[in-house]
């Protein structure tokens, strides 16, 4: 990066020099030590920047009128918007990279933590929170996503959420797609430095299984591509993510054939409907199903209005990549428990079955893909596990038993997503993702609610966890990195990350992202509580 030190002062600078200059005369005290360090922190930023003025116009404050909105647009866990909540020194929304250099190179002579957002959507804030001083880099500005229909690639910004990429997909064609998450919301770079699973895994792999190439800033403040970052480097951020190795600004990714016509399906069974024997067989079924055919189950604790006693219901929803006629075969000689009838089903395009997917079901139009905020944002706590043999009915029978103690003010869903297909076909080592061959299905819990009080919902959801150790992988009990959980640990040193999260995250693979972090970041500058530590 281009270095130019500026001679005159330009306006922020001088606002700062003034404000500071106001409070030694107005309270005859000598400047605290934080107001000094924030002070040598800007001025750091304005006389690197190539662009004093551009870079002064995207940095926010406390004192800035504009800081608390910035700071809570994309906080969507509401748990991590209390007066207690640690608070950024600063925020910056870069338009360019070369902020973002200019960033780094000042963050780390100053001793400042940035964490790094594109969406904000992780379970425990590590995007936006730390204990210890810190600036945010919301990457809200990068959101371009370029679509090249003739090579069946696109680069998309960090920033640009799954329902914006889909939906530029879907302006060029409607006979490509990708194999990404089912949320519309989610950032693209986390999402996809993460792993990224979706209702096309089993055709298609993971959103990380399909990047092809990447743009992204090391600890030098240099911009790399796959080819001058090296092979170990881009292994460790498709999977083992980003922001322990640096930031990621943009993945190249591979489209996916999709048909003109997809059918979708939800279908609701309850106890009463003998949905514990239903779900039992699903576990058989669905990871070894079709490879064209998804039904993830969704499951909540509700009240049967017919009896006005609380029951367990359970969505089977459903994305088959083909037509009504062949799915509905499909169904009745490998899962006819289930019951589908062709009025269950519905045929779509894939973009059309994007938006259902993202629950708008009253036939909202495309670009409500585009509408970051259509969706209610709530507290919560969520934790995720891995099936690697079939539960028992018994066994479910418990579950139940948890979810008819109810929760006062809060929702708790269980959501399973089974595997198999494409994603036993690849080796657990191509990326860092591990979970592939070996994984029936992945079990995330999430309980939901609205106010501050947190207590009896986490309790709930750690005891429900709990009960299931019996039922799910162990040695290590695994986990989903993208939905990070502070209960495996927060192990700082190599020798308590392996034994606790590290190994759960990232099993064998471990060891190697460890190596990786420390051959290109070495004094350990990019971390959070549950970041890639160095060896040493």
């Amino acid at each position: 990066m281009k270095q130019k030190r500026i001679q005159t002062p330009n306006s922020l600078l001088n606002l700062i020099v003034v404000v500071n200059f106001m409070i030694v005369l107005k309270t005859g005290l000598s400047l605290s030590l934080h107001t000094i360090s924030d002070f040598d922190f800007l001025d750091c930023l304005i006389r690197k920047s190539d662009d004093p003025d551009s870079i002064s116009r995207v940095i926010y404050s406390p004192n800035n009128s504009s800081y608390t909105s910035i700071l809570q647009s994309s906080i969507n866990n509401l748990r991590f918007t209390s007066p207690a909540t640690p608070k950024p020194r600063f925020i910056l929304t870069p338009v360019h990279e070369s902020q973002i250099q200019t960033l780094v190179y000042c963050s780390k002579k100053h001793g400042i933590e940035i964490r790094t957002r594109s969406g904000g959507h992780d379970f425990e804030g590590l995007s936006y929170v730390s204990q210890l001083p810190f600036v945010i880099l919301d990457l809200v500005n990068l959101k371009s996503v370029m679509v090249d229909t003739q090579t069946a690639t696109a680069w998309v910004q960090a920033a640009a959420t799954l329902g914006e990429l889909y939906y530029e997909i879907a302006q060029k064609t409607r006979n490509l797609g990708f194999a990404g998450g089912i949320w519309y919301a989610l950032g693209f770079g986390g999402h996809v430095s993460g792993g990224g699973y979706g209702a096309m895994m089993r055709k298609y792999g993971l959103a990380a299984d399909n990047v092809i190439d990447a743009q992204f800033i090391n600890v030098q403040g240099k911009i790399l591509d796959r080819r001058s970052m090296g092979e170990d480097l881009f292994w460790a951020i498709r999977g083992g993510g980003g922001s322990s190795f640096g930031i990621i600004l943009s993945w190249k990714i591979k489209l996916v054939p999709v048909p003109e016509t997809v059918t979708i399906f939800s279908v609701d069974r309850t106890l009463e409907q003998n949905l514990t024997k239903i779900i039992h067989k699903w576990q058989y079924v669905a990871p070894r199903i079709d490879k064209d055919l998804d039904i993830r189950v969704l499951m909540f604790s509700v009240v049967n209005p017919s009896t006005g006693n609380r029951t367990i219901r359970a969505t089977f929803d459903t994305l088959f990549l083909g037509g009504t006629d062949r799915l509905l075969a499909i169904m009745q000689e490998e899962f006819a428990e289930l019951g589908l009838t062709r009025e269950d089903c519905t045929e779509k395009s894939w973009i059309e079955s994007v938006v259902v997917g993202s629950s708008f079901t009253n036939g909202e139009p495309l670009e409500i893909l585009l509408n970051r905020t259509a969706m209610p944002k709530n507290s919560f706590k969520g934790k995720s596990d891995f099936a690697t043999n079939p539960i028992s009915e018994d066994g479910f029978e418990g579950i139940w038993d948890f979810y008819n103690n109810k929760i006062e003010a809060g929702m708790a869903l269980l959501v399973l997503t089974p595997y198999g297909g494409k994603m036993s076909e690849i080796p657990a080592s191509e990326i860092p993702f591990p979970h592939r061959l070996g994984s029936l299905y992945m079990i995330e819990y999430l309980v939901v609610w609205d106010g501050d009080e947190t207590s009896p919902h986490i309790s709930w959801i750690r005891s429900l966890y709990s009960y299931m150790r019996s039922y799910v992988s162990n040695s290590p009990r695994t986990a989903y990195l993208n939905y990070n959980d502070l209960d495996l640990g927060v192990g700082k040193t190599y020798a308590e990350a392996s034994e606790t999260w590290g190994s759960s995250y990232f099993k064998n693979n471990f060891n190697r992202l460890v190596k990786v972090k420390t051959m290109v970041d070495p004094g350990n500058f990019f971390k959070h509580e549950q970041s890639i530590p160095t060896r040493f």
